[in-house]
């Protein structure tokens, strides 16, 4: 009688913590039905390996140099392959969540979930389904509704307004910015490092779609930032 063997998932691993990428690529390994077709430590790395392998699913993390996870997953996206992406965090943050699902992650999990639990998530979305935590679920739906009321209240505008896409982080960072506030500045008042601020500047320059910080301030101040931040501050 002839034994049949189960094709083995292509599974690719892209994330700044080495240490990290090589412990779910041993974990993967001794589960024996995954096939970890690659490791990189930053995105440009990763989208070259997705391109050659052409993995069935991509455990990305968020919070990554140069590009974040977000930019991420729209380039994945982009390639047209039938890659699921599994975004990867070590912070439950709900509009993080919402975001990453928002635009094309099948799924959200935390680097301090158990193996087993890691192992279930990349099943899932392997089956076709969406993954989440359900510790993470009722935070995900809240901020779900939320923004939804939130953007049925907006007036209705012919153009796109970038900065909803910043993060809370970013605009913390964008904020500062438009103070005249140098890049070393800006750290000592978020107490992170100033390699942290570039790479929080060119991921706003990213998502504001403009080339220098002159730019990023100007398109801030034009479509009402400022009044934005005053609002919420009172």
């Amino acid at each position: 009688m002839r034994r049949e063997f189960k094709k083995k998932s292509k599974v690719l691993l892209i994330d700044d913590n080495y240490e990290h990428l090589a412990g779910i690529r041993e974990l993967l390994n001794i589960e024996g039905t995954f096939d970890v077709v690659g490791i990189a430590t930053n995105i440009t790395v990763g989208l070259n390996l997705i391109k050659k392998y052409q993995p069935d699913v991509v455990l990305l993390d968020m919070n990554m140099p140069e590009k974040d996870g977000l930019q991420g997953i729209l380039e994945i996206d982009k390639l047209g392959l039938d890659t699921k992406v599994l975004a990867l965090s070590g912070y439950d943050d709900a509009d993080l969540i919402f975001r990453a699902m928002k635009i094309g992650a099948k799924g959200y999990v935390l680097k301090t979930m158990a193996s087993a639990q890691l192992i279930y998530a990349i099943e899932e979305v392997l089956n076709g389904k969406i993954y989440l935590p359900l510790a993470l679920t009722s935070r995900f739906f809240e901020y779900f509704q939320q923004t939804f009321r939130e953007e049925n209240a907006k007036p209705q505008t012919e153009e796109e307004n970038l900065l909803d896409y910043l993060t809370q982080r970013e605009e913390e960072v964008l904020e500062l910015l438009t103070q005249g506030i140098t890049y070393k500045g800006v750290a000592n008042k978020l107490f992170i490092s100033e390699t942290t601020v570039k790479t929080h500047v060119n991921n706003i320059f990213q998502k504001l779609q403009v080339n220098d910080r002159t730019q990023a301030v100007l398109y801030a101040i034009n479509n009402g930032f400022l009044t934005k931040k005053v609002k919420v501050a009172v």
